[in-house]
């Protein structure tokens, strides 16, 4: 069996599911709250374990309540958390959740005042039986020496990293992996309206590097090391159900291609289809192709 080490965020994700959503200033009745584990790693952990990956988490986890609840959600799914770091002061990230039933879109605000995962953890552990490293495109200081120390002790140890958000300083990560996750947040920040565009652009400067980019109901494009570009349409499900973690699970798809060793023609267009699948369903449980 593959193992993957992700190192990244696990949230309390507080979901309010209603008909459809709110103008500013209403106040209309959920038809359901639920209120589970989240984060863009830890989804993508939760997605890659239930096709068959031995998965561990690397993140910080507060020494409380809800720290607990984020951790017992993880080890439902079979993610060992024995990387993870307690805090004894802070409160666990919480992302609180608009989901409408009307379209399936979700919008997300977020709390965090948890430190981030450390270097010093990142070391101890021993990297020996894991096939595969996730990281997330956050902390970037901290994640530039743990990728470095990979690169030093582990060369022939495959990456990916989830580039989500702009960040201070998350260029200087991209030559250090192997492959490079991008949303369509990120490309549209840095001025591209479509993604061959950005994967082009990130090619040039980046030429050893396999490069996603999905862009949600324009499907998925990728550029691999060796400028050959690739496109895949959207699968949309019947009915759109719920749309929060189809990124995450998009990512899930390709790491688990590469570790079946795919060609990356074949694993973008199932990676959209699992994508696709997930937004036809509620939640994670028992997602697969």
């Amino acid at each position: 069996m593959a193992a993957v080490l992700g190192i990244g965020n696990a949230t309390l994700d507080i979901i309010h599911l209603v008909d459809h959503y709110p103008d500013e200033n209403d106040e209309v009745r959920c038809c359901s709250r639920l209120q589970r584990c989240g984060g863009n790693t830890a989804n993508t952990l939760i997605v890659l374990s239930q096709l068959g990956v031995d998965c561990r988490w690397a993140g910080t986890l507060a020494g409380n309540a809800e720290g607990r609840l984020v951790a017992d959600g993880l080890t439902r799914y079979g993610i060992d958390i024995s990387a993870a770091e307690w805090a004894d002061a802070g409160c666990m990230p919480v992302s609180s959740v608009i989901l409408s039933k009307q379209s399936g879109s979700r919008t997300i605000t977020h709390f965090r005042d948890l430190p981030e995962y450390g270097f010093a953890a990142f070391t101890a552990i021993d990297l020996q039986p894991f096939d595969w490293l996730h990281f997330e495109g956050r902390n970037v200081a901290n994640v530039r020496q743990m990728l470095a120390a990979v690169r030093q002790g582990s060369p022939l140890l495959r990456c990916s990293l989830e580039v989500e958000k702009p960040r201070e300083d998350i260029e200087s990560l991209f030559p250090l992996v192997d492959v490079l996750l991008f949303s369509r947040h990120y490309a549209r920040s840095q001025g591209f309206s479509e993604p061959q565009a950005l994967l082009r652009s990130v090619h040039a400067v980046c030429p050893r590097v396999d490069l996603f980019c999905a862009w949600g109901e324009a499907g998925a494009a990728a550029l691999d090391r060796d400028g050959r570009e690739y496109r895949n349409a959207a699968v949309t499900p019947a009915k759109v159900v719920d749309t929060l973690g189809a990124g995450d699970t998009f990512n899930a798809g390709i790491v688990s291609g590469y570790l079946e060793g795919m060609d990356i023609e074949v694993l973008l267009a199932r990676a959209c289809q699992l994508a696709g699948n997930k937004c036809g369903q509620e939640g994670l449980d028992g997602l697969t192709f």
